[in-house]
């Protein structure tokens, strides 16, 4: 279906392998589109509860494909209208009905890392290299990752691997809050898919989406005022709604929820 992408669903679950293994799934304009229309897919279908990146061979993705030389990071366009492609796609996964998990299994740097960055869960396989090494080609961070990566990590550790745009290991992630696991390589996609399920199996989707997007959404809130305006009314929606009452029931009567609302049509009018 895609050249650059192979992808599953299963369970509830859509896997999405980056596939250019010869480029150490480098990233390029073909991948770019595959990817966009994958995630546009992943919101259509609403038995995709959860969404799984990671990559086919030994790296997850090396960064931008250089095979342009020099010119690679030049552009046509202008100053006012040039937006980056890796900055497309990570606001594209930032809006997401869908939670998604990274699943680093190997070498993943420049756009490589920093497409990870809006997904919800990063986890590494031991071994697994990262880098921020914009500053080591003479550009600098994109994919939004100057507004994700303090966000995650917090500012100095964030402006430490942007400056030095050095290689790190998967330890040191774990360690700088990049990343919430790291596992051997042979149990990194068992383990993002169990986590997977875990939401798949036992969630609402549209309790997932809209605490998902309250989270992202109050990274940039001035006051805890505004999350407790938002939250409310969230509460006043989803007490009302069909998964509420069949959660409560469900508890009370100790077997297991049947949810029913989709993220594609039963959201509210004021959906953040």
């Amino acid at each position: 279906m895609y050249q650059t992408l192979q992808t599953e669903l299963e369970s509830g679950i859509f896997t999405i392998r980056l596939n250019r293994p010869e480029r150490l799934n480098a990233f390029n304009q073909q991948m770019y589109e595959d990817l966009l229309d994958a995630l546009d897919f992943a919101d259509r279908d609403d038995t995709v509860r959860v969404v799984i990146v990671t990559g086919e061979g030994r790296a997850f993705c090396a960064g931008a494909d250089l095979e342009k030389g020099g010119s690679t990071f030049e552009s046509e366009s202008s100053l006012e209208t040039h937006r980056d492609r890796g900055g497309i796609l990570a606001l594209r996964i930032f809006e997401l009905k869908k939670p998604v998990i990274a699943a680093i299994n190997g070498a993943a740097v420049g756009v490589g890392i920093t497409m990870t960055l809006p997904m919800d869960v990063r986890i590494a396989a031991a071994g697994a290299k990262m880098g921020f090494v914009f500053t080591r080609r003479g550009i600098v961070l994109e994919s939004c990752s100057s507004w994700f990566l303090p966000r995650i990590c917090g500012i100095d550790q964030a402006l430490e691997w942007a400056m030095t745009g050095r290689v790190f290991s998967a330890d040191e992630a774990l360690a700088g809050g990049l990343v919430s696991q790291v596992v051997d390589p042979d149990r990194l996609l068992s383990t993002a898919k169990n986590l997977a399920a875990e939401i798949a199996e036992n969630t609402s989707a549209t309790s997932v989406t809209l605490s998902r997007r309250l989270m992202w959404q109050m990274l940039g809130a001035s006051h805890p005022m505004e999350a407790h305006k938002l939250e409310s009314k969230l509460m006043f929606w989803s007490g009302a709604q069909a998964d509420a009452r069949e959660g409560v029931s469900a508890f009370l009567e100790k077997r297991k929820a049947r949810f029913t609302m989709k993220p594609s049509t039963d959201l509210p009018e004021f959906y953040p």
